[in-house]
């Protein structure tokens, strides 16, 4: 819901950044996977209970996979680098209501298990969409930017991320802001699948 003002917001300032390191030969795919590396690392820090070095590392993390994009399109977007783009993005996802499970599997074991089967719920109806938009030559408006069509909602790259920060300055509430999160995210999923049902019906 959010991504959309924030790129409009972003993108100049990600812009200027991408222009700089195409001049020092920097690809785009190397600061995917270096994002995506920061953001194991930050899931290790929230697991072993450094949550301020997990916060460090993930505005870090979300810092290169705003970079990875604008860099590939001042130089050369390719197919591969946006498969690995979303799909590490998913991967960097899925580790941190991960981490907080391993960091307090008492408290925090089972708002995690539904958080993560949320997710599973969001990023496969996302994926399902794009493949089938892909198929039939849909273009997304709000985000033409993208490699693939990018079917919004309720919790989007950005909602995910104030969640993320949320529960790192907030530990302790993990599990309420989890159980909440999911909540969204099932709203985002039944969306999603209304959006499905609706825009790829046979005439």
């Amino acid at each position: 819901m959010l991504d959309r003002s924030a790129l409009r917001l972003l993108s100049p300032l990600f812009d200027r950044l991408a222009a700089r390191l195409v001049r020092w030969g920097v690809g785009a795919d190397a600061i995917t996977f270096v994002g995506f590396g920061l953001g194991l690392a930050s899931a290790l820090a929230i697991a072993v209970h450094s949550m301020a070095m997990g916060l460090v590392l993930m505005g870090l993390s979300r810092l290169a996979d705003g970079l990875d994009g604008p860099v590939a399109r001042q130089t050369r977007p390719t197919d591969r680098g946006a498969f690995l783009d979303i799909a590490l993005d998913f991967a960097f996802y899925a580790s941190v209501p991960l981490a907080f499970a391993w960091a307090d599997p008492t408290a925090n074991a089972r708002p995690a298990a539904l958080l993560l089967a949320m997710f599973i719920g969001t990023g496969s109806s996302f994926l399902a969409f794009a493949v089938m938009a892909e198929r039939r030559g849909l273009r997304s408006a709000a985000y033409p930017q993208k490699g693939l069509h990018y079917l919004g909602g309720l919790t989007e790259a950005s909602e995910t991320l104030i969640c993320f920060v949320a529960m790192c300055l907030w530990p302790a509430w993990f599990a309420p802001l989890a159980y909440g999160f999911a909540a969204l995210c099932g709203l985002t999923w039944l969306a999603r699948l209304h959006a499905g049902w609706t825009l790829l019906r046979d005439e």
